[in-house]
């Protein structure tokens, strides 16, 4: 089975699919000794080179369908590399060779929780899309007097600048003085989508934890900088939830699975488990 070449090169770690359209267009790619051109194709056996260096790869069918769930603390930007020198989500991820890890969803920098995180761009945008109509649940902790008619309109819809939002739900968790917790869920991604909702109503997000994405839970005994690989079943379920297909390599098995086990409990062990969070 064919596939375009951007989207073996992206799959293999060499950056985006639109930058390697971009490599194609200069020139730098060749198969089987010919330069390539944008929409040409390749498949298992062509000689694939980037400015003459073989590059190896595996077919979509082939590679391994791998899913994990990060933890992502307060700090860290969603790029794979930062001008400033910030730490990035991808850092403490595990390491792979002929793949990359693609980010499914973002938090901005001051918010923290659940990031997903897989080998798999179809699975990625399926996940993300607006059609797949998946679930995201925060737990925010917002400063300043909220009404029942401020949380009334919150689930009526609110006018942003790109547009309406709601909250499907939302659930009072309790609080002390003027910080409140909620548990709010929607069904978009917008940059800063929960923070400019509130702040239609007059009060600031103090605190900002993504707890839920789709089914997928944060797991209360993971440590906040730290990730835990899905296994075949709970990645089937994703695919499934948004349309993806599913395969047969899904997961990491043997040898390979048990050293993730292992280095995650090693973690586990050092770094302590977490006290029980008030969200």
């Amino acid at each position: 089975m064919s596939e375009k070449i951007q989207k073996v090169l992206a799959r293999v770690g060499l950056g985006s699919r639109r930058a390697m359209e971009e490599w194609i267009d200069a020139g730098r790619v060749s198969v089987n000794g010919q330069v390539a051109t944008l929409g040409d194709r390749i498949e298992e056996g062509d000689e694939l080179r980037v400015d003459g260096r073989v590059i190896d790869f595996a077919t979509e069918e082939d590679s391994i369908r791998r899913v994990v769930l990060y933890y992502k603390p307060e700090g860290e930007v969603c790029t794979r590399t930062d001008p400033s020198g910030r730490p990035t989500v991808f850092d403490a991820l595990p390491k792979l060779k002929d793949q990359r890890w693609v980010a499914i969803g973002r938090l901005d920098i001051n918010s923290q929780g659940l990031l997903l995180f897989t080998t798999d761009g179809d699975l990625a945008n399926r996940m993300m899309h607006p059609s797949s109509n998946i679930e995201r649940e925060y737990a925010v902790r917002v400063h300043g007097q909220v009404s029942e008619e401020n949380l009334e309109a919150l689930r009526n819809g609110v006018m942003l600048v790109d547009g309406p939002a709601k909250f499907d739900e939302i659930v009072d968790r309790g609080g002390e003085g003027t910080n409140h917790w909620y548990h709010v869920i929607l069904r978009e991604g917008r940059k800063r989508e929960v923070r400019r909702m509130w702040e239609t109503q007059g009060v600031q997000v103090s605190r900002l934890i993504r707890v839920r994405y789709g089914d997928v839970l944060l797991p209360r005994n993971l440590k906040a900088g730290r990730w835990v690989e899905l296994d075949k079943d709970s990645i089937d379920q994703l695919a499934e939830s948004c349309g993806a297909a599913l395969r047969k390599r899904t997961g990491l098995y043997g040898r390979a699975k048990a050293r993730s086990e292992r280095a995650v409990e090693k973690e586990v062990r050092r770094g302590g488990y977490l006290r029980r969070r008030r969200y």
